[in-house]
């Protein structure tokens, strides 16, 4: 059975600029947001994933959304193509067309910040791509399997012995 894990609160007094606390407030009600802290909780941790991008040893979980014109099926090569030189950090990935012969494309990726923006510069030089946005979070993924792995309370396999 899973543990219960509580997350301990801790309060924080900000003063703020009037002007800027009045389009918080605007904010936090266009969103729905129950309160300013929820609010002010996301903007930090989108900015904390900001600052771990610029440490090119952090390890980020995210995604890249690319637009891109599909007039001809080089574009989906060439995608398929840089995706596979960066096979240990795209984990899957979801196209959909869209109207006038533009496709979506959504990455789930996840390694060292150097190499998912190594992954954005290079779908960015492929001729077709119009958008590119990478969005990182410090989550990261659960562990994958790995090749010869068992599953936790499967039992191990045995090597066979040769003839």
């Amino acid at each position: 059975m899973k543990e219960n894990t509580v997350h301990e609160l801790a309060r924080l007094s900000v003063s703020l600029p009037g002007e800027l606390l009045a389009e918080l407030d605007a904010m936090v009600s266009e969103r729905g947001l129950p309160s300013r802290s929820q609010m002010i909780a996301e903007l930090i941790r989108h900015a904390l994933a900001a600052h771990h991008e610029e440490r090119q040893d952090a390890v980020l979980a995210g995604t890249i959304t690319l637009i891109y014109r599909a007039e001809s099926g080089r574009v989906r090569q060439a995608l398929a193509q840089t995706q596979s030189a960066y096979v240990k950090e795209v984990i899957s990935s979801q196209h959909v067309l869209l109207e006038d012969d533009q496709s979506l494309e959504v990455l789930l990726v996840q390694g060292p910040a150097r190499r998912l923006r190594s992954l954005c510069d290079a779908l960015r030089k492929l001729r077709g791509v119009q958008q590119i946005e990478l969005v990182t979070t410090t989550a990261l993924l659960p562990p994958l399997h790995s090749h010869g792995a068992s599953e936790a309370g499967a039992p191990a396999r045995t090597a066979r012995a040769s003839r």
